[in-house]
């Protein structure tokens, strides 16, 4: 699977992973489905064309587990909330205690052409047209 994401276009990308998942047919449909579940979500970076560029930090989860042990090591012991405006203010105090540790996302600079691309892809126009439905 790492070969076929690792694939230049979505093309490429999208047909090895059809033949993984004939072969998998043949052996666990389980995996099957849990390959169909997120299958088209697995290739966007490869679908808009900035695979390449910004792939290598956002094909796995590594980022937000990371952020998500830090924020539980520091508000995993409360075992008693007030309520949940408590966990909140907690869990965004932690988030700003752990930004300053954080390391830049390797491709940071192409992070405005995944922006545009994406809203593009949901056909949301510019600024200009932003603006325009904001008022």
């Amino acid at each position: 699977m790492r070969t076929s994401y690792g694939r230049p276009t979505y093309e490429e990308a999208k047909r090895e992973l059809l033949k993984i998942r004939d072969e998998l047919a043949q052996i666990n449909e389980s995996a099957v489905r849990s390959l169909d579940e997120g299958f088209e979500e697995t290739l966007t970076l490869h679908r808009l064309g900035l695979f390449a560029k910004i792939g290598r930090s956002l094909k796995t989860t590594n980022i937000l587990e990371s952020v998500n042990s830090q924020a539980e090591e520091r508000c995993g012991r409360v075992d008693h909330w007030q309520n949940s405006k408590q966990k909140q203010r907690w869990l965004a105090a932690a988030l700003l205690d752990i930004e300053p540790r954080l390391r830049r996302l390797v491709g940071y600079r192409h992070l405005p052409a995944l922006q545009a691309a994406i809203m593009k892809e949901l056909k949301l126009g510019g600024a200009e047209e932003r603006s325009k439905r904001a008022a």
